[in-house]
């Protein structure tokens, strides 16, 4: 019952509008978590994403959207627009209406008749423009999508804009207070400073649209956490801007009153408030473009998407936007161009560059029935495509997907800081007051400006932004740099628990050997360029990998295979053939005794290619002993190397195979792997798995994904090696794409780099709050220098956690 509803449930990616630190991340998670139908919610402060797995029987998008806004927050959703063909009354348009409504993903779908457009707001991480244009399809219409339409422009960018004139606005305003203040120190006498600039009537002019205009978001800010019973980063810094402010407009209210005769105004406090708006807001805007550089392996990912495709329709070749291929549809691809999206040749040989996916470098040879992948580069022949995935469902949206949902996820410290920040603000609070009240009536005996210049202190030096930060920048830019090197992690628990391995089991055929059987000896009796037409003619009539391996072989050598003229397959023997007139026997031994072959010469020869780990077998023309051939699946050129380098990270590593115990160690020596798991069926490897974690292992298993997905489910970290089929991605906590074992210890190097980064943010964030805190407190830290470390521990932990994008993992 449990499995039903857990199939039952639906995930949605939303992204939010309106957080200022983590304190309002964790606020909205609590609060969609309350909601009925909410399995789990995570919010990210850094993504500004909310990730949400839901029941759609009990609640749909709309409602968690509302649960969002009604916390005070917004929901950002793309718009798009199509023209429509086909409707022929007012029932075609409700019909299409309804059918968009029901995709997941779309949170309001209008369509109008008379103008025969459709418009469309989604949410772009659940359902894509092509998902909504097969949707009209299958109801009987034609949806074509309208381009130019401004509607789905990036809020993030708006935003950054919307800072920078606010920062323009508040440090014009700001400068002429800064400079009063530098007048009021006894060090700055020679400072020229205007007699009109220590006016409390201009200070008050200056301050107020900085406080209330450029200031607003912080009140509002404030007021939503409070309504919601919690507080956060603005609390505290509206609570310290409004208390110097309004202190002084006390102050100043006063003077006038008094007579205001005096020859410049009272010690004023306006500067401060104005000053560390002006400060926080630097850092806000310093964060944002440094959180948008977080993002650049999704943006670069996204970058290798072909924009258009060359679809034949109507016996017509149309170029369409990339968006409109539907599946089924027939794309060309030209020498040069990217292939549009994932699908099958129909005709054509062309050579196509997958690096891109798998890192290869050397071209992959393609012909009628090959699979091509969106994105790759067709190097020269023409190509004919059949759709098979497009959209959301092609390889590199499943890769950008995993990207975006392990960006998006929080790892386990994570939560840590979480519960940090949560009760930090109302201490901050609580230690601001007291040093407050310390300070009036203890130390300076009823100085209000100078108790109160304290405690403003205390609350801005507070500020958990950093904290909030620490940990989901590092996640964002570590998973996304390992994405660029050919590593998807799938969530950010995954990223954090690799770096704790210490036992690897790696699967043999497929990981540590290419999976493939290759032509590796020829030993011939006379002359071997005629042995081998005769073995190769013989053998291509079998279906057996190993035929075909030897059949591959001989064909590389450039040499012609004669007609056969009879065949015989003999199960568990070898192969009887007659080619050109001569009869043929290729084998075991048994195949050679009992057609009283006498091969005894061949045997010592034969167990030692046995002995290295290859499947050896016998020739006889004419009942006469020729030769041997022996075929093995041959080591990967990268294993000897990672498995060395996983060693030299302390790392013990094992192999585990159905093989025999003979072949599988002269695999293993091979490459220098010490312990071997030999004659193991495919369900006994979790066992074996489970041994290893009794001994108190961390313990990673590495395969293909499909057979070994007990183990990987067993392991603490299960890695799919490969290109990263579905299968793979859903068995696995890893994907390797590039296919070889060097994929191992980087995706281990980059785990420990992450984590050691994530330490680092968190100590440095930490790290400014307590000893920041006694040094505002007992009076050594003025409010706009409080705000200025304020600001650069944010920016400085962002920063720190960029260093990520640029690490190079070591190769030997």
């Amino acid at each position: 019952m449990e499995a039903t509803a857990a199939k039952a449930n639906k995930q949605v990616n939303l992204n939010i509008t309106g957080m200022t630190c983590a304190a309002c991340a964790i606020r909205i998670e609590k609060g969609l978590n309350k909601l009925e139908g909410v399995t789990e919610a995570n919010v990210n402060f850094a993504m500004e994403k909310a990730s949400i797995t839901y029941d759609p029987a009990k609640v749909d998008i709309r409602r968690l959207e509302e649960g969002i806004e009604k916390l005070g927050y917004g929901t950002v959703k793309e718009v798009v627009d199509f023209q429509l063909e086909g409707m022929t009354c007012a029932a075609c348009a409700n019909r299409i209406e309804k059918g968009l409504n029901k995709l997941p993903g779309v949170t309001n779908a209008t369509v109008n008749f008379a103008m025969e457009t459709a418009r469309v707001e989604y949410s772009p991480s659940d359902v894509s423009v092509s998902d909504m244009q097969n949707k009209v399809q299958q109801l009987g219409y034609k949806a074509i999508l309208k381009t130019g339409n401004e509607a789905a422009q990036d809020h993030r960018a708006k935003e950054v804009q919307h800072q920078k004139r606010k920062l323009l606005i508040s440090a014009i305003l700001s400068l002429p207070l800064l400079w009063s203040m530098v007048g009021h120190f006894s060090f700055t006498s020679w400072i020229y400073m205007p007699e009109i600039l220590m006016n409390p009537w201009l200070q008050l002019l200056l301050a107020t649209p900085v406080q209330f205009y450029v200031g607003r978001q912080f009140y509002v800010g404030a007021y939503k956490a409070l309504r919601n019973g919690s507080a956060n980063m603005d609390v505290l810094v509206s609570l310290g801007t409004s208390a110097a402010y309004f202190y002084s407009l006390y102050l100043t209210i006063a003077w006038y009153v008094g007579g205001g005769g005096a020859h410049h105004g009272p010690s004023l406090y306006y500067e401060t408030s104005a000053v560390l708006i002006t400060l926080v807001i630097m850092g806000k805007l310093f964060e944002s473009l440094a959180k948008g550089r977080s993002s650049e392996a999704i943006k670069s990912l996204m970058g290798l998407q072909a924009k258009t495709a060359l679809v034949v329709r109507n016996g017509q070749e149309i170029s369409v936007p990339v968006e409109e291929v539907i599946a089924g549809d027939i794309v060309l691809v030209r020498p040069g161009d990217k292939v549009p999206v994932d699908g099958e040749v129909m005709e054509g040989v062309s050579s196509v560059d997958e690096s891109m996916l798998t890192g290869e470098s050397i071209p992959v040879e393609k012909k009628p029935g090959d699979a091509v992948i969106g994105a790759t580069i067709n190097k020269n022949g023409m190509l004919k495509i059949k759709a098979t995935k497009v959209g959301k469902e092609t390889a590199l949206a499943q890769i950008i997907k995993v990207v975006e949902e392990a960006q998006g996820s929080k790892a386990p410290i994570q939560r840590v800081a979480d519960v940090i920040s949560g009760i930090f603000v109302p201490i901050v609070v609580g230690v601001a007051a007291a040093a407050f009240l310390i300070w009036y009536f203890f130390v300076t005996q009823g100085d209000f400006a100078g108790a109160l210049e304290k405690a403003i202190a205390i609350l801005v030096i507070a500020c958990p932004c950093a904290l909030g930060l620490a940990t989901p920048t590092s996640i964002m830019a570590g998973s996304g740099r390992a994405a660029e090197l050919g590593i998807l992690f799938k969530g950010g628990e995954h990223l954090e628990q690799t770096h704790k391995i210490d036992a690897i089991i790696l699967d043999k055929t497929g990981t540590v050997t290419k999976g493939k059987p290759e032509l590796t000896d020829v030993l011939a009796e006379g002359d071997e360029a005629e042995f081998l037409r005769l073995v190769g003619a013989a053998e291509r009539n079998s279906e057996h990998p190993l035929a075909e391996a030897i059949v591959a072989g001989i064909r590389e050598k450039g040499i012609e295979l004669p007609a056969t003229e009879a065949f015989e397959a003999i199960p568990g023997y070898g192969i009887k053939a007659v080619v050109e007139g001569k009869e043929l026997m290729i084998g075991t031994r048994r195949l050679m005794e009992t057609f009283n072959v006498d091969a005894k010469q061949a045997y010592a020869a034969m167990s030692r290619l046995e002995e290295e780990g290859k499947t050896a077998m016998l020739v006889a023309v004419n009942k006469q002993y020729r030769g041997i051939v022996a075929v093995a699946d041959t080591i990967k050129e990268t294993s000897k190397d990672a498995v060395a380098r996983l060693k030299a990270m302390g790392i013990q590593v094992i192999m585990i195979t159905g093989d025999n115990e003979r072949t599988a160690k002269a695999i293993a020596a091979q490459v220098g792997i010490d312990h071997v798991l030999a004659e193991v069926l495919p369900e006994g490897k979790a066992e074996e798995v489970r041994k290893l974690q009794a001994q108190g292992k961390k313990v990673a298993m590495v395969g293909d994904g499909i057979n070994d997905a007990p183990a990987l489910a067993t392991a603490d970290i299960g890695m799919a090696i490969g290109t990263g089929t579905d299968i793979a991605m859903e068995a696995a906590d890893v994907t390797l794409m590039r296919g070889d074992l060097s994929s191992i210890p980087d995706a281990i190097y980059m785990s420990r780099k992450t984590m050691s980064n994530i330490k680092q943010n968190l100590f440095w964030a930490l790290g400014y709050n307590t000893l920041g805190i006694p040094i505002a407190a007992v009076g050594l830290l003025a409010p706009w220098v409080a705000g200025a470390a304020m600001a650069l521990s944010s920016v400085s932990v962002v920063l720190n956690a960029l260093r990520l994008q640029r690490v190079k993992v070591p190769q030997k």
